[in-house]
């Protein structure tokens, strides 16, 4: 069966752009492109990318079928001409990106494209969708993973996401993100993450006696018996009714009672209370799994309180945040008789005020902790020193720190060179180790939920003067020239 081609998954201006670029200039001209966020989400320290394979993936398959041909035809809005170069139209350009599971910050370029005019532009939609979501969801599991200390989380988003495909690449980023599972089983399918569930109350309220409820699940699937107690009530009836059914049919059977899930009421209170009556009962194996709509937030607040938890069911707040990431697709670059010549968007608002120029971005460690002590974004010919480098802050400058016995590395990595893809992608699991050791890698004051300290992402004396020149340029009022007549 043919893969779906999702190429005109693009917003219609990048079309009406892209005939534009054909008729008025030279299509096959060279841009480049960075993607970057301005502000942290979650109002955190600090991101992790994600989306890249989705991205890989909508390249490798970039074209335009004779069915999207007769499309766009369709629409009455393109020349036969422009139709006729999309036929043959294909992505030979070079992409470099940051890999799944890195930490990043604002205003450093996550994902660079140098590609002809039309291809980069016509990128923009499908490359931010997956950015976007895939950080979006790849950080929040990191922000809970985190707080859970340990503890499994089970990522139970399915139903709360924002669609089929959604849900299912949000399983995947969230076990990159470091979730220990999923109840989607298709991304088990797909992607190999381990599958895990436990029982819906509609199971419990269709039978209306508990007890019945809980024996015949029971019966079905004795070497899986996690209860959901909190039907009608959890101390008085659903724990009672699961204890019963473990004395008199698992037991006798040569099964165990494997747990309970609580999704209501005072979860710290009720587990704690939980944990005696199963150890009481002679189930101190029986795990407690907590769930409800829980958040970084709340799960630290659980811990605190010494609420009794084996294992965490997440959903609404990695699969279907309310948050987001706000990634842009903005051109920085473009190459004139051989030469690239930096471009800037210049803004009231100084946050939207791009960094010009094809860049590169290096990240400082400390060689004695291995803690990252900030990012340098530099142009692209340029060399980052290795024996001292004063990281400065790119928008109040009196704050900076000297460093000294640092190591540096490049960030992004090739993805495609001239067309061609030249990454080889890690495996899941290697990827969510990678994610794991990129977080341990920051400082704790960087990743704590409330108020942390803010990343050094830094400009070199280099780039921070062009970008200023730059500014200057195109905000000086310019001189008034005579009105020509615009030719038919």
């Amino acid at each position: 069966m043919e893969k779906e081609n999702k190429t005109l998954m693009t917003d219609f201006y990048e079309l009406t752009m892209a005939q534009t670029y054909f008729e008025e200039g030279d299509p096959n001209e060279q841009l480049y492109f960075d993607i970057f966020f301005r502000k942290n989400p979650f109002d955190g320290g600090y991101a992790v990318s994600g989306g890249l394979e989705e991205i890989i993936d909508y390249i490798k398959n970039f074209h335009f079928s004779e069915e999207d041909i007769e499309y766009l035809r369709s629409l009455g809005t393109f020349k036969e001409e422009f139709l006729e170069y999309l036929k043959n139209l294909k992505f030979k350009g070079d992409v470099y990106a940051v890999e799944d599971g890195t930490a990043i910050f604002p205003n450093e370029p996550a994902i660079t494209v140098k590609a002809d005019a039309l291809t980069a532009q016509l990128l923009e939609t499908a490359l931010l969708t997956a950015f976007n979501h895939g950080t979006l969801v790849t950080t929040a599991a990191k922000r809970i993973t985190k707080e859970a200390d340990g503890i499994p989380v089970m990522e139970f988003g399915a139903r709360r996401a924002r669609g089929i495909d959604s849900a299912i690449e949000a399983s995947k980023h969230a076990y990159i993100g470091g979730c220990a599972g999923t109840s989607n089983t298709y991304a088990g399918k797909k992607y190999g993450i381990p599958v895990l569930g436990t029982m819906a109350h509609s199971l419990v309220t269709k039978n209306e006696d508990e007890y019945e409820a809980f024996l015949g699940y029971a019966k079905a699937n004795p070497n899986n018996c996690v209860f959901l107690v909190d039907t009608y009530d959890t101390l008085r009836s659903g724990i009672p009714n699961a204890i019963r059914v473990a004395n008199d049919y698992l037991k006798p059977n040569g099964y165990k009672l494997k747990g309970i899930r609580i999704d209501s009421g005072d979860l710290a209170y009720l587990s704690k209370e939980a944990r005696k009556m199963l150890d009481e009962a002679g189930y101190p194996d029986a795990t407690i799994c907590l769930s409800n709509g829980l958040d970084e937030y709340t799960i630290r607040d659980l811990r605190e309180q010494g609420a009794c938890i084996d294992s965490i069911g997440a959903g609404d707040n990695i699969a279907a945040s309310k948050e987001r990431v706000g990634g842009v697709y903005k051109l920085v670059a473009v190459e004139e008789d051989g030469k690239v010549k930096p471009r800037i968007k210049v803004s009231n608002d100084a946050a939207k005020t791009i960094t010009p120029g094809y860049k590169k971005v290096y990240r400082i460690y400390d060689k004695k902790t291995g803690y990252a002590l900030g990012d340098v974004v530099a142009l692209a010919d340029e060399i980052i020193p290795t024996e001292e480098y004063t990281l400065v802050h790119p928008t109040e400058p009196w704050k900076k720190t000297t460093v000294k016995d640092y190591t540096v590395r490049p960030l992004q990595v090739p993805i495609f060179q001239d067309g061609e893809l030249v990454y080889e992608q890690p495996t899941l699991k290697e990827r969510q180790a990678y994610c794991e050791k990129e977080y341990q890698s920051l400082y704790p004051e960087v990743t704590r939920i409330k108020k942390p300290h803010e990343y050094y992402v830094d400009l070199t004396d280099k780039l921070r003067e062009l970008k200023q020149e730059l500014i200057m340029l195109h905000t000086k009022p310019k001189e008034e020239k005579p009105k020509e007549k615009v030719k038919k």
